[in-house]
């Protein structure tokens, strides 16, 4: 009898996933204009990006998660979608304060981490032991971090992450499903970005002791609370909040309440 690898199961069970159906393709919230507009500058010779991350890319990935986008009003699932891109194109922004069509106009424009400060191997971690030599350094459009991210990731969508973490920023299929997997999945004591978005929260004692309220504030928290939460006026807290508030009227919906995280504490 024939014997398979994990790594060859998990990449089977994970392209089962994608082929599930939705109930209506994100292609009917986000057409090509509307994309195109919103990442008005990812193509420019300037962004190290260029041509990486692209509109039918993005579709092909969503297909592997049926419930993003899909969860919820009309409303509700075009904030969803616009909170999404407003934290990807955060993450790998080129952006500036005066620069042509405004700051919020360079989302995606890298797709890994320029003068990482570390390898981000968190060696205490035995589930994912950090392979010698290796980066787990931000890529994608996520900015996937740590090999405990890359591990799991790994796992779930069928590729060795931390053998080979590289892989996020040479193929824009698999970045593209690393977001949208961070976005989807609970990593408790953290509740899933997607949760929070579509109003399925619900916060425990500890979360309502840290003034961790619904809103795109705790999807900031969720993302990089330790560093940017419980600061007044942080600046990238306000550069997510611009780049969600532009897409949201791309998208014709409001934000919704509690934008940033200034009185929420860090998980």
């Amino acid at each position: 009898m024939a014997s398979f690898s994990p790594l060859f199961l998990s990449f089977f069970v994970s392209m089962l996933l994608c082929l599930e159906a939705r109930t209506l393709p994100i292609s009917s919230l986000v057409s090509k204009d509307l994309f195109d507009s919103m990442f008005l500058h990812k193509d420019d010779n300037a962004c190290p990006a260029r041509n990486f991350y692209t509109y039918d890319i993005f579709l092909k990935a969503t297909r592997c998660f049926p419930q993003f986008g899909n969860t919820g009003s009309l409303t509700v699932r075009k904030r969803e979608i616009a909170a999404f891109l407003a934290q990807i194109s955060h993450e790998t922004t080129g952006g500036w304060a005066t620069a042509p069509d405004g700051p919020f106009a360079w989302g995606l424009c890298f797709k890994e981490e320029v003068s990482p400060q570390s390898d981000y191997c968190d060696s205490t971690n035995k589930e994912w032991p950090c392979h010698p030599g290796k980066s787990y350094k931000g890529r994608g459009p996520m900015q996937l971090s740590w090999n405990y991210n890359y591990g799991a990731a790994g796992k779930a969508l069928g590729f060795d992450g931390l053998k080979n973490p590289e892989i996020v920023a040479n193929n824009s299929l698999i970045a593209f499903k690393t977001a949208i997997w961070f976005w989807m999945t609970e990593q408790k004591p953290k509740p899933s970005c997607h949760n929070v978005m579509v109003g399925k929260y619900r916060p425990t004692e500890a979360d309502i002791a840290a003034n961790r309220t619904a809103g795109y504030g705790l999807v900031t928290n969720i993302i990089n609370g330790g560093l940017e939460c419980g600061i007044a006026n942080h600046g990238g807290v306000n550069d997510r909040i611009g780049y969600f508030q532009r897409y949201a009227t791309l998208f014709n919906v409001d934000t919704g309440p509690n934008l940033d995280c200034e009185n929420q504490k860090s998980f």
